[in-house]
Parts: C-alpha cells; sequence; structure tokens
C-alpha cells in the first residue's frame, strides 16, 4: 500500500529541509552583535534589551528577514536586480519592520517620545540588513548549486 502525499505537503517539506540549512549559517554571536550595533547606542533601547524576550523577539525578526532574503535570491540566479527583488518583498520586509517597532514600543511604556521616527529607521535600517546577508548568502547557495 503506497502513502499518498499531496503537491503542497512535498513543497513545505522541500523549503523547510533549505531553511534548516540556510540557518545552519547563522552564527548566535552575530545575532547579538548586530542587535548591539543597530539598537544598543541609542538611550531608548538602551534598558530596553535587559530584558531577554526583547532580545529574542529581535532575533526571530532578524532570522525571518534572513530567511525571506534567502528565498527571494532564487531571482538573482535568474538575472533579476536586486531591486525588483526588493519590490517583491516589500509586503513581508514592511510586515517584519512594523513588527519589531510595535514590539519595542510596546515595551519601551511610552519613553519613547520624539525617538518614534528614529526608531523605527534602525528597525527598518535592521531587518534590511538581515535580508541582504540572507540575499548574499543564498545567492551564494545557488551559485554553488546547494539549493
Amino acid at each position: 500500500m503506497n502513502v499518498i502525499t499531496t503537491f503542497t505537503e512535498k513543497r513545505r517539506q522541500k523549503q523547510m529541509k533549505y531553511e534548516r540549512s540556510v540557518l545552519r549559517e547563522v552564527n548566535i554571536e552575530e545575532l547579538k552583535r548586530k542587535v548591539q550595533e543597530f539598537f544598543g547606542s541609542t538611550r531608548l533601547t538602551a534598558g530596553l534589551f535587559k530584558n531577554p524576550g526583547i532580545l529574542e523577539a529581535c532575533y526571530d525578526v532578524a532570522l525571518e528577514s534572513y530567511l525571506l532574503g534567502a528565498n527571494l535570491s532564487k531571482f538573482a540566479h535568474s538575472g533579476e536586480a536586486i531591486e525588483s527583488t526588493l519590490k517583491r518583498c516589500e509586503p513581508e520586509e514592511t510586515h517584519l519592520i512594523d513588527t519589531l517597532y510595535n514590539f519595542l514600543l510596546y515595551w519601551g511604556a511610552g519613553e519613547e517620545g520624539f525617538y518614534s521616527e528614529a526608531l523605527y529607521f534602525q528597525c527598518e535600517q535592521y531587518v534590511r540588513s538581515w535580508w541582504m546577508a540572507g540575499y548574499e548568502k543564498g545567492r551564494r547557495r545557488y551559485k554553488l548549486r546547494l539549493h
């Protein structure tokens, strides 16, 4: 008797296998360093990051952004410009930025004041840097045929 699997199950399994292989290349120390680099220098967020839950949220957003860039790097293999790929994933990227920003505002307990615009730009740069890292890593994997 044969086991029947659907196309969506097979695609999901393949995607999870690819994501696991890409995530093996992410270093935990690099995650910590980038959070400190992007958010550690401002007065608003310096006290926030003593809470491990906030750090974990930043790590989650970074990994999601990294995976998004890695998954969309397949379009670079076919010759698409990076600007077009960025436009293709704009809703997902905006969602990640907004999620991190709103999370930090919520846990900031109203201390953000007029810093909120600067905080949004920091979140945007943070997500974009992880997206670019994933994109470059995925591009290299496609060149080496590790996809």
